[in-house]
């Protein structure tokens, strides 16, 4: 008698029977060469109010406290780190939403793949049933995105695009410089306030001691919110690359099927080499260590779960 997870799975049990007709075949490279971009309404929104956050933060830094500021040193300073931490936290943002980050071929679930993976009879590939994909070891599929995402560790709106293999390390140098540029800001709107109290506030400013004062309050909430938000996503981000398990893979549960790896090896693929200054560029891709190609996962039949799986059998 079948379990009830059979009833859900779709068991093809020959290589001539897997329908090829109904799944697309994977388009050509010349129409996935272009930039990668997900339109959804939603990610489009909280990337849009994730640059104006930032703008009105720099706008605030600039115009409120650095240039009414008598110190020349203390402007030029605090305004160069400033507006270069900024600048790498966009770059970051873009190249972490611009980014592919590890979809698998659309489609190709079709009878010539599978008989290019030359299985054994008895071995299992799994199949997703909503981009007809064979998916690789450890990958997911985004409702979002509409595709299997290798090593997907999950979705952020805020990106608007998956966290997965390819752009794990843009999105932890975006909440990287996120937060610092957070605790800048702080320490700054706190010496602005001590600095104002000590001198008349309508030569602290420029504008007048209500807007003044309205605009730091702003500043400093949305600092301390963004420091906090961001802190923790920079933590989360660290601790999945160092014990090799993704976000998805920890909500789950499940035993690992992979053989982990250490922490050293985790930072060098996600940052694409040794420890360098390479690793704090969002303008570095990952090319400079070749990562080895992820692989169809194959398992016997008693381990399918959920996804349709695909069974080779001997012809009769």
């Amino acid at each position: 008698m079948r379990s009830p997870a059979h009833r859900c799975r779709d068991i093809e049990r020959q290589a001539g029977y897997l329908r090829p007709e109904h799944c697309a075949p994977p388009p050509p490279r010349a129409r996935t060469a272009g930039m990668w971009f997900i339109r959804d309404g939603c990610g489009i929104v909280c990337g849009v109010i994730t640059w104006l956050l930032v703008v009105y933060a720099e706008f605030v830094v600039v115009f409120v406290m650095l240039l009414p500021s008598k110190s020349l040193a203390y402007s030029l300073f605090n305004g160069a780190l400033f507006n270069g931490l900024a600048f790498l936290a966009l770059a970051s943002h873009c190249r972490a939403m611009l980014t592919d980050p590890g979809a698998v071929p659309k489609g190709n679930a079709t009878k010539e793949f599978i008989e290019s993976l030359q299985l054994k009879p008895g071995q299992v590939v799994y199949k997703c049933p909503k981009c007809c994909s064979i998916k690789p070891d450890r990958a997911h599929h985004c409702s979002v995105c509409k595709r299997c995402i290798r090593k997907m560790d999950h979705h952020c709106p805020w990106v608007n695009n998956c966290v997965g293999e390819n752009n794990q390390k843009y999105f932890v140098l975006f909440t990287m410089y996120i937060a610092l540029i957070s605790l800048h800001a702080l320490m700054m709107v706190a010496f602005h306030f001590l600095y104002c109290f000590e001198e008349d506030w309508t030569k602290c400013s420029t504008f007048s001691p209500p807007a003044t004062v309205i605009l730091l309050i702003l500043l400093c909430f949305e600092g301390l919110l963004f420091l906090i938000f961001t802190s923790v996503m920079f933590g989360t981000q660290i601790h999945s690359i160092c014990t090799d398990e993704t976000g998805i893979e920890r909500l789950k549960g499940q035993a690992p099927s992979w053989e982990k790896t250490g922490c050293r090896e985790g930072m060098r693929a996600a940052f694409g080499g040794p420890p360098s200054l390479a690793w704090l560029s969002p303008f570095t891709d990952l090319s400079c260590e070749r990562r080895p190609p992820a692989r169809v996962h194959v398992a016997p039949r008693g381990d399918i779960v959920e996804e349709d799986v695909i069974e080779i059998t001997e012809a009769p």
